[in-house]
């Protein structure tokens, strides 16, 4: 199992928690690859903890879907399965669909004006062929609006989602997949919908943006 040596160490955490970031992170972005196997004992000595918080940190992430464990076998990353796409982005729409709808009631004008910035500079990244940079103005994008609706249900169910759609997203970006600036002009029409307080907008917007490159990743993934 190949892991990386330098690597940067998280500050102020405990080793539990320590563990379980430097895991999940690991396997979002392909480092530690679907099917993997692990191995307490290596981690441990790599992350310069204990086997216990390695353990325990396997098992938040077995909750959360990236790991699998096999009773008196092994552990091993979860596979990445071309079905999973069609059962991800439909509720993370919805999720997503409604934190609009909730924002839209809210909304200040100083945040209108934060969305367009960041839209702005997604589209910058896109344009100076930076995906990585790219999504993550995206996040930045719709984190945003989650946190304007202020509804901590949304946001904690949304962001496990999300984490599980990053896997995929880095399945796109290594596959040299071309960036388009649909979800520009989507995030454009839904910063004017927030502005108008148009809940009904803003939500099918919302949900068409997460719903329209489902097919691509679908088609994508073999």
């Amino acid at each position: 199992m190949p892991i990386p040596k330098n690597y940067p160490s998280p500050v102020r955490m405990s080793a539990k928690e320590k563990a379980f970031d430097q895991l999940q992170r690991w396997i979002i972005d392909g480092t530690l690859e679907p099917g993997e196997k692990l191995n307490d004992s290596e981690l441990a000595e790599t992350l310069g903890v204990s086997r216990t918080p390695i353990r325990e940190a396997m098992q938040l992430l077995e909750v959360q879907g990236f790991i699998e464990t096999f009773p008196g076998r092994e552990t091993r990353i979860t596979q990445i399965k071309k079905t999973d796409v069609l059962k991800l982005y439909p509720p993370l729409a919805s999720l997503q669909a409604l934190a609009a709808e909730e924002a839209s009631k809210v909304i200040a004008s100083g945040q209108t004006k934060e969305l367009r910035t960041l839209n702005q500079k997604y589209d910058e990244a896109m344009k100076n062929g930076q995906p990585f940079k790219a999504m993550a103005y995206d996040e930045h994008f719709h984190n945003l609006i989650l946190k304007i609706a202020d509804n901590p249900y949304i946001d904690r169910f949304s962001s496990t989602l999300q984490l599980h759609l990053r896997r995929f997203k880095y399945i796109f970006l290594n596959n040299a997949l071309t960036l388009k600036s649909d979800s520009v002009k989507e995030h454009t029409a839904i910063i004017e919908a927030l502005t108008d307080h148009n809940a009904k907008l803003a939500a099918d917007i919302m949900r068409q943006n997460w719903l329209r490159p489902m097919n691509e990743v679908y088609q994508l993934l073999k």
